[in-house]
């Protein structure tokens, strides 16, 4: 490669990280605002089979897109792969839904936080993240930010935290998701998986979608669906194209230039997105006691930013 080929991938690499971010920054944004929308459901859908259909929904809008692509045919390692990863997002989803009757917000919101630490440790076991004290000090920095922010949505109140059987499975859901980016990284170091993030979105999203609709046939029924309305159709649609399609095509695209740890640091961010959305509908809950963990999880994004651009 002549020294001008060299400078200018060096010149473009910055601006990648660059994009990794303010992508991860808007999967934040429509992460945070699907919680909203997904309330303006109707009561008594039944949740599993109304994931099976976003994931299907999206899956679709992204198959137009990409028919002309030359690597949207896997083979069978990289099809492994990809069910592998829609098992990651049956098993997250699936172990949601079932603790929510179970589980209290505020305790599944506490379990949500070990999310970007289980990537980290996971992508150690596998190879795929480098030994980083920085990037350990900064989740935890995240982490306890959105802690604060747990603990501030209960009004100081940290008496419904608990530990059981529900609690567990739930845990086993959160490394679920985060075995999501760390099989990512991994197929792409093997090259089993296509270096399209609209393919890989497309297949682990198909591949989910079928997993997590064969679970829900076993615990739900599909007669329930018989409730929805032209409006829970809609916001369904909604759902299925940008909570679902587009957030995923969002963290893979990230996934190919952040780590698996880096990646999912920005689930941090997603309840400082659901304070503002409260605080707009409800003004009179704005307090000082929401600030440390706002500036927490902030510091730790920003901090997160400049450590990757400075490394590249």
């Amino acid at each position: 490669m002549s020294k001008k080929n060299i400078t200018q991938s060096q010149a473009l690499l910055p601006v990648s990280i660059w994009h990794a971010h303010l992508g991860m920054l808007g999967w934040v944004l429509l992460v945070g605002l699907s919680f909203p929308a997904v309330g303006l459901l109707s009561e008594g859908l039944p949740p599993l089979l109304l994931t099976a259909m976003r994931f299907t929904i999206a899956a679709l809008a992204l198959l137009p897109l990409l028919r002309s692509e030359d690597e949207l045919w896997p083979g069978w390692a990289g099809l492994v792969m990809y069910a592998l990863m829609g098992l990651c997002l049956a098993g997250f989803f699936g172990t949601m839904f079932w603790a929510a009757h179970r589980v209290t917000a505020l305790t599944m919101a506490t379990m949500f936080v070990s999310v970007p630490l289980l990537a980290y440790g996971l992508g150690r076991l596998v190879g795929v993240e480098r030994r980083a004290g920085g990037l350990l000090a900064l989740l935890t920095l995240g982490a306890c930010g959105a802690l604060a922010l747990a603990w501030a949505d209960a009004g100081g109140d940290v008496s419904r935290l608990n530990a059981g059987s529900a609690e567990a499975l739930f845990f086993v859901g959160c490394i679920a998701t985060a075995l999501y980016p760390v099989l990512t990284k991994l197929g792409l170091a093997k090259g089993v998986l296509s270096a399209r993030a609209g393919v890989r979105t497309l297949w682990s999203l198909a591949l989910g979608a079928v997993l997590v609709a064969g679970l829900a046939l076993l615990i739900e029924s599909p007669g329930e669906l018989k409730r929805l309305t032209r409006y829970d159709v809609f916001l369904i649609i909604y759902l299925g194209l940008f909570s679902s399609g587009l957030t995923f095509w969002l963290q893979q695209r990230a996934t190919a230039v952040l780590s698996p740890a880096g990646v999912t640091a920005y689930g941090y961010l997603v309840p400082f997105v659901s304070m503002l959305v409260l605080f707009i509908n409800f003004p009179q809950r704005i307090s000082l006691i929401w600030l440390p963990g706002s500036l927490l999880v902030v510091l730790c994004i920003v901090l997160l930013l400049r450590r990757d651009v400075l490394m590249r």
